[in-house]
């Protein structure tokens, strides 16, 4: 029987997705091999009848520079008594190639594991996908779709900011990140955002709604000051993993709750919360500022590959050929800024529990601190006398005082 690869995508859709597919199955299809390529992750890996197609030449062509997936993509995360060698078997797979987060890499490896077991000889190699960036790649190394995401998240932010200066509002902005701040910093720092709110940046002092509203009012403060009354916000959605659900509950904002009994956040809009919650403290300061949300997030998953994109995901998709010929598996395909692949074992990156723990934002390198104590607009110690005239205690809204920075 013909020998063939299987290809999966689980979670959530990044730009070049398609360009590594188009790139993997090309390079095995010269080899000779069979390319299937798996609907549903691995909901449909496991399924009585999986829901397949079958890649050649002329459709990878067609696929490779065009934003989405060609494999519908899942995030279901199977139980171990799911597991099945029929597919490998019948199909002669000798390579599971999935992309995705730490999940769908760490959920391969057991795969992997359990067919070993079963006498079922297979290499697994896994493609790192988020537009998070938050993957613990080597320092420098970005997840694929990051930068796409960045660029055009840039463009969007930069438009609504022009949209602020035309009406003389205020925006608040809110980017999509699971727990770290790299998009929502990488976008307001492109675009010179006044505030740029990161749970990363609260290294001295524990996340609060309280001091979330705090900064942005230290800002718009800061720019009556200055002159300016108009200006954005942005905040990384990721602050939300740090707070209690007592006090995202306090917000007194109508939320759906899961089977665990937790406030299910993806049903509303982060920006809308922290819009209301900044309106409201407003009226109570007397300081007369109009404020409008934005959500920045799906908007940007499914966005055409930028060119840096494009070619960092044909070498991640080649790398995963390069990696399988060398008799790699259980890991990750990373590609360094030079081009070298170099494979990335998750064993390397769990902690003792197995999980990958997310890469953060370093908010101690020159880079950002930088960008923070240059390029923001915040209330010091200077501006205490001229702050009065719109708040009774300047203080309490010193960006170095509310994150406890020296």
């Amino acid at each position: 029987m013909k020998k063939s690869i299987t290809i999966l995508a689980g979670g959530g859709p990044a730009p070049g997705i398609n360009t590594v597919i188009a790139s993997v199955a090309k390079v095995f299809l010269k080899e000779g091999f069979r390319v299937i390529g798996m609907h549903q992750g691995y909901k449909g890996l496991f399924s009585h009848k999986p829901d397949t197609i079958e890649f050649d030449f002329a459709f990878c062509d067609k696929i490779m520079n065009v934003g989405g997936s060609a494999l519908q993509m899942s995030r279901h995360k199977p139980k171990n008594e799911e597991f099945k060698t029929d597919f490998f078997v019948n199909n002669n797979v000798k390579l599971l190639v999935t992309i995705g987060g730490d999940d769908t890499a760490s959920t391969a490896n057991r795969i992997s594991k359990f067919l070993a077991e079963n006498h079922v000889s297979i290499q697994n190699i896994h493609v790192p996908k988020t537009i998070d960036n938050d993957l613990p790649l080597p320092e420098g190394t970005p997840t694929f779709g990051y930068q796409t995401a960045k660029e055009t998240g840039a463009s969007i932010a930069a438009t609504v900011y022009e949209d602020a200066r035309t009406s003389g509002n205020w925006f608040v902005v809110s980017a999509m990140g699971r727990e770290a701040g790299h998009l929502a910093f990488g976008i307001g720092a492109s675009c010179h955002y006044p505030m740029i709110i990161i749970p990363e940046m609260f290294n001295e002092t524990r996340i609060s709604i309280e001091k979330i509203i705090k900064l942005m009012i230290s800002s718009i403060i800061k720019r009556k000051i200055l002159g300016i009354d108009y200006g954005a916000v942005i905040i990384s959605e990721g602050v939300f993993h740090f707070l209690t659900n007592t006090e995202i509950e306090a917000t007194e904002i109508n939320f759906t709750y899961d089977d665990h009994g937790h406030p299910e956040l993806g049903n509303v809009s982060k920006a809308h919360i922290f819009n209301m919650l900044l309106q409201k403290k407003l009226k109570e300061l007397k300081v007369s500022v109009k404020s409008r949300p934005v959500e920045i997030g799906y908007e940007l998953r499914c966005v055409t590959p930028s060119a840096f994109d494009l070619l960092y995901c044909s070498l991640l998709g080649i790398g995963v050929h390069t990696l399988f010929n060398e008799g790699k598996t259980g890991c990750m395909v990373t590609s360094n800024p030079g081009g070298d692949i170099i494979p990335l074992y998750l064993k390397d990156v769990e902690d003792e529990n197995g999980k990958v723990k997310p890469r953060l934002v370093n908010i101690q390198s020159q880079k950002t601190q930088l960008v923070f104590r240059n390029n923001l607009h915040f209330i010091h110690e200077n501006d205490y006398e001229a702050a009065k005239q719109y708040l009774e205690n300047p203080e309490d809204y010193d960006f170095l005082k509310i994150l406890n920075w020296d």
